[in-house]
């Protein structure tokens, strides 16, 4: 066997095989001889089937069989003796196979780029520190309100803007599709979620009646275009919202707090504890900036397409989680999907770089600090440690959960070590 290795690019690699045609040939005789074992060919009886007769029956599927069987014992063994490591499965191009002939073909792979690491210390970000206002808490208690809110029924008169309707509602694309219903559904009219014509359509309704209405939604993106929706409601009652008062009971009912003053407090540290969160996130998110942009070098396509593909997938999420059928909808997603790759470049580049540090600094995660971080994921969803821990394996996120505590910690080394710009 002959092959040859070829460097294309400082990622891509390629190794060219050529098979002897006797190797090629005795590959072919033993997989022509299982077909004639298992082979109904009418005039033979089974397993009797002549060897020739097979091989000519059978040609295409035997020789497909044979190339997958040689390259998948030629390629893994030279790769791994060439002490190679393909961040993805090789590509086979370029496949010649036939009966007295040597079979040739190439395999393409990627590998990590050789990274020279720029300076890591001392990058420059500007950071701020946390703050939360008087009116970031006011919003909370609102928000507090709205949940604990009531409604009264009212009646004797027509629906008016601000008013709540409890109604059914049933809808189906213009175009056609699947019909959709929502029982008591709550809604606010006038409400800038609720859509214009839809309360439009609602005011003046009374209990009992039925109205239809066709509602145009607005493109997405520009790779989308406008949907429009066939809704039927059926009013069933109108209610006015009540919100509690804001006070010391309220505090309490809560069942947290002993008076408004420790409502406030305690909402203030919630919100100053998120803050500074986020505050620690936009100097990491810019001291990976500044790294990604001192450093040079190829970035292999595989890793680029999983980035582009996680975000591509989550915007298709994101619908969903809005209740909307991404494959309804009439989107270009092979566009958005290609519109994802410069910041699917830079977050590949970002994920070579950290691990590069990280190697450099032995950074690793220990097992307590797994645990530790499977703890606090049991404590969120309100699940055992051992519940949790076991999901994670199923999942296969146990070693990604690891990887990213990696991550952090390569990030920390980063900031504590940071020229900061305070705003």
């Amino acid at each position: 066997m002959k092959v040859e290795y070829t460097e294309e690019t400082t990622v891509r690699k390629s190794l060219a095989f050529e098979i002897e045609a006797e190797q090629v040939d005795g590959e072919i005789e033993s997989v022509a001889r299982d077909y004639a074992r298992k082979a109904r060919l009418p005039g033979f009886r089974p397993g009797k089937t002549p060897s020739h007769v097979v091989r000519q029956r059978f040609k295409p599927q035997i020789l497909e069989d044979v190339a997958e069987k040689l390259v998948n014992k030629v390629v893994f063994d030279e790769i791994e003796g060439r002490g190679l490591k393909p961040i993805a499965a090789p590509k086979v191009v370029d496949l010649k196979i036939d009966e007295g002939q040597p079979m040739t073909f190439r395999a393409v792979f990627e590998t990590l780029p050789i990274v020279e690491l720029p300076e890591y210390r001392g990058l420059p970000a500007r950071s701020r520190a946390p703050r939360i206002a008087d009116e970031d808490v006011d919003k909370e208690i609102e928000g507090l309100r709205e949940n604990a809110a009531r409604y009264e029924p009212v009646e004797g008169r027509a629906v008016a803007e601000g008013d709540h309707v409890l109604a059914d509602v049933s809808w189906r694309p213009a175009a056609g599709g699947k019909l959709r219903r929502n029982e008591n559904a709550l809604l606010e009219v006038g409400a800038e979620q609720t859509h214009k014509d839809l309360n439009a359509a609602l005011v003046g309704m009374s209990p009992g009646e039925t109205k239809t209405v066709r509602l145009t939604y607005e493109p997405t993106s520009e790779a989308a275009a406008a949907e429009e929706a066939d809704y039927t409601i059926t009013l069933k009652g109108i209610k006015k919202k009540v919100l509690p008062a804001v006070d010391d009971d309220f505090a309490k009912d809560l069942g947290e707090w002993g008076s408004l003053a420790e409502l406030r407090e305690g909402l203030h540290r919630r919100l100053l504890e998120s803050d500074t969160r986020r505050a620690d996130r936009e100097v990491k998110n810019a001291l990976i900036e500044a790294l990604v942009a001192k450093a040079s070098f190829e970035v292999p396509d595989a890793l680029v397409e999983r980035h582009m593909a996680a975000r591509t997938e989550n915007a298709a999420r994101g619908l969903a989680l809005q209740g909307i059928d991404p494959s309804k909808l009439s989107v270009d997603w092979k566009k958005i999907h290609e519109g994802q790759r410069e910041e699917s470049v830079k977050a590949a580049k970002a994920d070579i770089l950290l691990d590069e540090i990280a190697r450099r600094e032995a950074i690793e995660t220990s097992d307590t600090e797994l645990d530790a971080e499977v703890a606090r994921l049991a404590e969120r969803y309100r699940r055992s440690r051992e519940a949790m821990r076991a999901q994670l394996e199923k999942e296969g996120d146990l070693a990604a959960l690891r990887a990213r505590i990696r991550e952090e910690k390569v990030l920390d080394l980063l900031k504590s070590t940071a020229t900061l710009e305070t705003e």
